[in-house]
């Protein structure tokens, strides 16, 4: 996941923007990018296919110990005669662990355009062809364990059991369920209506543009973790972990990602 400060001044504060795969480098990456930057209470705004579980939940409690405010979107800055100006593009993905970093803002807010979908957690390097794969009970002992944490995080960030429910009913094997206006509502992902509430000072300098034309289903197939990604997010079934190889030892389990 790549993070960059989009400013706006002076008549806005500006906003991070979140963009990409969550992998084990994310919460170091952005602990770098914070250094020195008075983020406190600033917003984030997410476009991601997901990623790591572990990673996303480690990520998303930092975003909360700040205080931060999310949404999704694409973050754009096009250069002008009178200076740059930033805008917020809504038609963007937040999809399988992304909705779970959404889930750690204080506020949060997710525009008509955009897209949240979710999914079960699996692991990574089989979810390609989770049907055909075989499990250890080690492997679905680490599930299970993530699935744990997963709910501690849930409901430590205010997000309600329903989801947990609804991502955890969608195998690997079928599409992302994308969350209606209503469930949005009622799993707690949105606690505003209000754009305002998560980019103030909506005036000309900071627009939030019009819908982009919709592309249809746009599943493309799952991108490596760590690869470069563009900023507009493709809706992808999950980020693969690396397989571990090697060695005689016993290898180090594989994270599922989501």
């Amino acid at each position: 996941m790549k993070f960059s400060w989009i400013a706006c001044q002076p008549n806005c504060r500006g906003w991070v923007s979140a963009v990409g795969i969550i992998t084990a480098d994310s919460p170091k990456d952005f602990d770098e990018f914070a250094r020195g930057r008075q983020l406190s209470g600033a917003t984030i705004v997410l476009d991601s296919s997901g990623g790591s579980v572990n990673d996303a939940i480690a990520l998303g409690r930092r975003f909360r110990g700040l205080g931060a405010l999310t949404t999704v979107g694409t973050s754009v800055v096009d250069q002008a005669a009178a200076g740059d100006r930033a805008s917020v593009l809504p038609d963007a993905y937040c999809e399988s662990m992304c909705a779970f970093l959404l889930l750690s803002g204080k506020t949060r807010y997710v525009p008509p355009a955009a897209h949240v979908r979710v999914h079960q957690i699996w692991m990574g390097d089989r979810a390609d062809d989770a049907k055909a794969a075989s499990y250890t009970a080690q492997d679905l002992m680490i599930v299970e364990r993530d699935i744990g944490r997963l709910a501690k995080y849930t409901f430590d960030m205010g997000g309600a059991g329903e989801l947990l429910s609804l991502a955890l009913s969608v195998p690997p094997w079928e599409d992302l369920h994308e969350l209606s206006a209503a469930e949005l509502r009622l799993t707690n992902l949105v606690t505003t209506d209000a754009v305002a509430d998560v980019l103030p000072r909506q005036d000309s300098a900071i627009p939030v543009a019009e819908a982009k034309p919709k592309h249809g289903d746009r599943f493309v197939s799952s991108a490596m973790e760590g690869e470069a990604q563009p900023q507009v997010a493709k809706a992808t079934k999950t980020a693969e972990a690396v397989v571990p190889t090697g060695g005689t030892a016993a290898p180090a389990p594989v994270q599922p990602s989501q």
